[in-house]
């Protein structure tokens, strides 16, 4: 089974960044099935009602609850799609606040296809400047296509723009994971196992 994660860091409701997001999870999902033959397990995750749980990860250093399970759902993903709205010409500070709490490592090997919204088509060089960089730094495979969607992308059927985005990134994903070796998820059960209590750490000062 290949395990495919969605984030998606739009913050409105209904969202045209969760929108997209779900494009792209469609188009990968068939373009998946068809690269490596089998069936595609599709996890699309919201940050938005992650927000606290982040901020607190941010301060503590540890992810707990629902963040905690998703952290774990990306760590065993053979792809990913990340989806930000554009804030002040880079990605959100909610989206970036999510990989930052992951331990690194996470996401070494694996590959990633982009994608952003904006109001306006001026803003699509965030594919470029901010995202790539940003998934290289944490040594993920990024999918050659991007895809940006300006406001006026949606509802607008005249020449396929868009959809043609999507399917060409989806079936670039689609390659990536099938010529990709089996990810190996770290075991991380047996690291706390040889916590020393607080007491006796104090007893030793």
């Amino acid at each position: 089974m290949t395990r495919l994660v969605v984030v998606s860091a739009g913050l409105g409701v209904p969202s045209s960044t969760r929108l997209l997001a779900d494009r792209l999870a469609a188009a990968s999902t068939a373009a998946l099935e068809e690269a490596v033959e089998g069936e595609v397990d599709v996890r699309v995750v919201e940050l938005r009602p992650l927000a606290h749980a982040l901020a607190d990860a941010t301060l503590t250093g540890f992810a707990s609850g629902d963040l905690a399970d998703v952290v774990d759902a990306v760590r065993r993903a053979d792809a990913l799609i990340a989806v930000t709205p554009v804030f002040s010409a880079s990605y959100s500070g909610l989206f970036k606040m999510f990989f930052d709490v992951l331990e690194p490592g996470v996401l070494e090997g694996t590959p990633v296809l982009v994608a952003a919204t904006a109001g306006s088509a001026r803003h699509s060089l965030v594919l470029d400047h901010a995202l790539r960089p940003l998934f290289s730094y944490l040594h993920a495979v990024v999918v050659p296509t991007g895809v940006f969607a300006a406001s006026e992308d949606f509802g607008s059927t005249a020449d396929g723009q868009l959809a043609a985005r999507v399917d060409r990134a989806a079936a670039d994903l689609a390659d990536l994971v099938s010529r990709s070796p089996s990810k190996s998820v770290r075991d991380l059960s047996g690291e706390f196992g040889d916590t020393v209590p607080f007491e006796e750490l104090l007893r030793r000062v």
